[in-house]
């Protein structure tokens, strides 16, 4: 009978260490089927404690104190188990082990969730770079009332739609200090040119030998050229930066559509959607601009229909705006939200299949262009430059001077084709 109560007690252990595990899981757990499985083992768990702790009072009593116990089966039971084992309802204190009459599925489920981590949030702080810093301590005073200013509206409009995070001010600033760079490069290249030459021929560098006044008018130019372009440039970049995400957002529109279609169906919460499609982090680009979406919601306040319109207005992407838009006026009239967005998702993966067949057609087009440029014109045009040698007629250059300029000639034409083909060629 002692042996029978030993393992009445060992079999209430490792109930107790079962139901005190389940207990921490349930806690840590946000699933409501995975709550739900673990409260249905608890209980189980429960009516089994019952069951044999029911067992107990009939063990005790036929346990004889004064009969001599076997030295094979004598065990020492520690005083604290003595009394919760004369408890109906043990102290639950120590963690457990899974249960022998589990399901193997449920096994498994189990120690799935118990060894799930605990995800950790770091928050990143993004801090303007020393450049930023220098560029707004020198120009903070000017750049000001130029924001203001109609000419920088396109600006401040390109900023916005290419998540750039720069205040208007700042980037003008920017490109006050940089066109101040540039004029500092530009003055230093003139001079460099206004006693010196490149030559196809050693020593590459040469003095200039003719006169100084002829020099200046032929590389004047440089002056000017180099802080222009720098201007055009550094205008025009938050532009080319929109554009680029908005070839980025519509390759990825047409399947987050049809993912949007799937969830709608499920009757969830209209701004739930755009949680959900961020959770899944297999659309980066539009992700961006759905978290902008919950912000306008959760930080500033509006509602559904007015944090739509709002963002509709600065999207980088007319398809992604077209669609927030669509979404508002189906919201307000109470249409059906699967409907709008499985039509929506038929029409813009039929427009992706168009673009792609363009794209593939441009490039066709362009490999001839490049195998005509770059393979046959060269040759033809060495032949006439070789001939014109030759015969004395027109600019008789020297061999190395045409090899340079053949080379130089490929070297351009291969930089713009694979320029053409980066910006062409679908991103990541």
């Amino acid at each position: 009978m002692n042996e029978k109560l030993k393992n009445i007690i060992l079999e209430e252990k490792k109930i107790i260490k079962e139901m005190s595990s389940l207990f921490v899981v349930l806690e840590r757990t946000k699933d409501r089927e995975e709550k739900k499985m673990i409260s249905s083992h608890i209980n189980l768990l429960e009516s089994a404690l019952k069951k044999r702790n029911d067992n107990v009072p009939e063990a005790l009593k036929r346990i004889s104190l004064v009969k001599s116990l076997d030295p094979k089966i004598e065990t020492k039971i520690e005083p604290e188990l003595i009394k919760q084992s004369k408890l109906k309802t043990p102290i639950i204190k120590e963690k457990i082990k899974p249960l022998t009459n589990l399901l193997e599925l449920e096994k498994e489920t189990l120690k799935r969730i118990g060894k799930k981590d605990e995800k950790i949030i770091k928050k990143k702080v993004k801090k303007p770079s020393n450049y930023v810093k220098t560029a707004n301590k020198v120009f903070v005073n000017l750049s000001k009332p130029l924001s203001k200013n109609k000419i920088f509206s396109i600006l401040k409009t390109s900023l916005i739609k290419a998540n750039m995070h720069v205040v208007p001010s700042s980037y003008i600033s920017i490109i006050l200090f940089t066109i101040g760079l540039s004029i500092i490069v530009s003055i230093f290249v003139f001079l460099f040119f206004l006693f010196f030459n490149f030559g196809p021929e050693l020593p590459i560098i040469t003095k200039v030998t003719e006169n100084f006044g002829t020099r200046f008018l032929k590389i004047f130019w440089i002056l000017f050229v180099i802080p222009l372009g720098t201007t055009i440039f550094m205008y025009f970049y938050p532009s080319i930066e929109k554009k680029s995400i908005e070839n980025k957002i519509n390759r990825e529109l047409p399947f987050a559509t049809i993912h949007m279609s799937a969830i709608s169906g499920s009757m969830i919460e209209p701004s739930k959607i755009f949680n959900i499609i961020n959770s899944t982090g297999e659309y980066p680009n539009i992700s961006k601009e759905f978290t902008k979406l919950i912000n306008e919601i959760n930080v500033y306040g509006y509602n559904l229909v007015g944090a739509l319109r709002n963002l509709a207005f600065n999207c980088p992407s007319a398809k992604l705006s077209e669609l927030f838009n669509g979404l508002a006026s189906t919201i307000n009239s109470g249409g059906d939200l699967q409907d709008f967005f499985e039509k929506r998702s038929q029409s813009l993966l039929f427009e992706y299949k168009i673009e792609n067949e363009k794209r593939t057609k441009t490039a066709e087009t362009f490999m001839d262009i490049y195998i005509s440029i770059v393979i046959a014109a060269p040759m033809i045009f060495m032949l006439v430059l070789m001939m014109m040698k030759i015969s004395g007629l027109g600019i008789s250059l020297s061999t190395s001077m045409i090899s340079l300029i053949m080379v130089s000639g490929v070297a351009v034409i291969n930089v713009v084709f694979l320029t053409f083909l980066h910006l062409k060629q679908p991103g990541d």
